[in-house]
């Protein structure tokens, strides 16, 4: 579509792709393994693409893969805004599936006047099974909201909530960007102690894959405000600062 833009004499080709697919793969962390996060970064622009506009990278690093203008918006707003609907006002606690989501879970805290935990991951194999080996912080008692850029197998969530389980948390939600719900997903995510999974549809949810326990908040609205914005020439970080033009 890029290509064909640009044979068409486009005066400027925007990419809007709101999962950004492969960002998990961002670096060698083993031997003989591609970086696809580059590889994709590399296609795009080659295709011929001027900017770039995308939802909750898996790492805000990735920007950095891009020699053209990128923007990345945040879904945490929205995310925030949803549980907010339910008035639970104390005894919340944000939980992060590691210490490199820290940051996504206290941007989410922030929004909640919520304290946050971290729970140590160990994944054993590239995609198989996942170990929460410790936590970080205090969850007794308390509401737990795990916060996830992206729900791949459901297996990271599951540990968590499991360890949040362990350690005597009362209800625990799970929100997250991207639904991408691999295999059997909803099915486990179904039978776990999970009271509600809320992802947002920068990816389209299947019938098949809408469990009882699924809820999908919408993106649509931020996206459109940032194609406008980038359109007119104004800013887009104003949308989350409240900054000016």
């Amino acid at each position: 579509m890029i290509d064909a833009a640009k044979r068409a004499s486009a005066g400027r080709i925007t990419a809007v792709i709101p999962y950004y697919a492969y960002a998990r793969s961002d670096k060698k962390d083993q031997p003989r393994v591609p970086i696809t996060a580059r590889l994709v970064a590399n296609l795009i622009e080659t295709a011929g693409a001027d900017r770039v506009l995308t939802l909750e990278l898996h790492a805000g690093q990735i920007q950095g893969f891009f020699n053209v203008p990128l923007d990345e918006l945040s879904a945490i707003p929205n995310l925030a805004n949803h549980f907010n609907a339910r008035n639970v006002k104390s005894n919340i606690v944000v939980v992060a599936t590691d210490a490199g989501d820290a940051k996504r879970a206290r941007n989410m805290a922030n929004r909640l006047d919520a304290p946050i935990a971290i729970v140590e991951k160990v994944r054993i194999g590239n995609q198989e099974r996942v170990e929460a080996a410790t936590l970080i912080g205090d969850v007794r008692d308390r509401t737990a909201i795990i916060v996830d850029d992206e729900i791949g197998t459901g297996g990271t969530v599951i540990a968590t909530a499991d360890t949040l389980r362990n350690h005597g948390a009362r209800d625990i939600y799970c929100y997250a960007a991207h639904p991408v719900l691999a295999g059997k997903a909803t099915e486990i995510l179904e039978k776990s102690t999970i009271k509600e999974l809320v992802v947002t549809d920068s990816l389209p949810v299947p019938p098949a894959k809408m469990g009882t326990k699924t809820s999908v908040v919408s993106v649509a609205p931020i996206l459109g405000e940032a194609i406008q914005r980038i359109h007119s020439g104004t800013s887009v970080g104003a949308m989350f600062n409240g900054g000016g033009t």
